[in-house]
């Protein structure tokens, strides 16, 4: 600390031009020496290696600080003057402050640091310990504020719980390439995928005299505008929609979500049963074979299944009208309902005539596969 405590006036001149011009005619005296003659016998390679303030430190007798801790104790007589004075001492003094510490730093010795103690935060300079210690902050640009302040208000408005919440928020399920139990159901039968209700219910309204329905493919690009709006988690068909006045789209688009069951209508499990059952050579065993075999289907693919049959068998009951038999209805449906999920071309080569068959049987015994009465003597 300083043995003569300065006024803010002479803090000031200390600070501006590293004198102390009012504390008397011999401190007049003595801030003459600051001026350029008193560096004539300084070589001008001193000067330029060191710095003019560094040498004219060396000239000042008084009023300099001459470490760190000197420094720090100028700044904070600085901001006890400011408050005796009725100044604001974030403000009124912080120019000198920042002036001098400026200089501080340009005439600090090369290779040397500010803090020598190992246990100091890194990085901590004169200025931001000083602040530290009075409990002042450093002024902040409106830019800074503004940040701040933008910031505290975001924190308040989104806590980061909610924020978490919106990011794990379930998505709807999508229509295409899902297993069925994974699908919109429909609003009448929540075991049945919404999408094969609103393609049967389209062709069955509008359809069932149209020749040739299911056979006739739809425009390809329709559909996979109609599949790619269905996936992004459409909880209502608008029916009304021009693409759903297409007959052959919707055939082709109920055709296409069978096709993209990750697990096929007859499930993989039971496919090679269904195949051999099928293969029986007694009518009434193979019948009763076919029949436990679909009841013990999955609660959604056995709903799904009974849904789709009960469709064909209306559309076949038309076919005076249409031409679509129970034979031409099985030679569409049976390669993509009875699968597996890793068709391999041995097995649809091998097993096509059985697809063809069992698809064509449910058809044709639609009421009796799913009746819920059983005939005497089964199970």
């Amino acid at each position: 600390m300083p043995s003569r405590v300065p006024s803010l006036r002479m803090l000031r001149s200390f600070f501006t031009d590293g004198s102390l011009d009012s504390l008397g005619t011999s401190e007049d005296a003595r801030s003459k020496r600051h001026s350029t003659s008193d560096l004539s016998d300084v070589p001008f390679s001193a000067v330029r290696k060191e710095g003019w303030l560094h040498c004219k430190q060396i000239l000042t007798k008084k009023g300099k600080a001459e470490d760190r801790e000197d420094m720090l104790a100028w700044i904070k007589v600085i901001r006890e003057n400011s408050k005796a004075e009725g100044e604001d001492p974030g403000f009124a003094s912080q120019a000198l402050i920042n002036k001098k510490l400026n200089d501080y730093r340009k005439v600090s010795p090369a290779g040397t640091k500010p803090d020598s103690s190992p246990k100091g935060p890194r990085g901590l300079g004169i200025r931001a310990e000083f602040l530290k210690q009075t409990g002042t902050s450093a002024p902040r640009s409106p830019r800074q504020d503004a940040a701040i302040t933008k910031d505290e208000s975001s924190s308040q408005k989104a806590p980061w719980g909610i924020n978490i919440m919106k990011k794990n928020k379930k998505s709807a399920p999508r229509a295409f390439g899902v297993r069925l139990e994974e699908c919109q159901p429909a609003p009448d039968n929540k075991n049945v995928p919404l999408i094969v209700e609103a393609c049967c219910k389209v062709v069955e309204d509008r359809g069932l005299e149209y020749m040739g329905i299911y056979r006739v493919p739809g425009n390809n690009a329709v559909v996979s505008s109609l599949q790619e709006q269905l996936n992004k988690g459409a909880t209502e068909i608008n029916l009304q929609d021009e693409r759903w006045q297409d007959l052959n789209v919707i055939s082709s688009l109920l055709k296409s979500f069978f096709r993209k069951l990750p697990e096929p209508l007859f499930t993989d499990d039971k496919y090679n049963d269904f195949i051999e059952a099928n293969r029986i050579e007694d009518a009434s065993e193979r019948m009763r074979t076919l029949r436990k075999l679909i009841r013990d289907l999955p609660g959604h693919y056995y709903e799904t299944l009974k849904f789709l049959v009960g469709h064909l068998k209306t559309i076949a009951d038309h076919s005076e009208k249409n031409k679509m038999e129970p034979r031409n209805l099985a030679l569409v449906f049976g390669p993509t309902l009875v699968r597996t999920s890793e068709d391999n071309m041995t097995d649809m080569v091998t097993h096509m005539p059985d697809r063809y068959k069992i698809v064509e049987t449910l058809i044709q015994h639609s009421d009796w596969f799913f009746s819920d009465k059983e005939d005497k003597g089964e199970k």
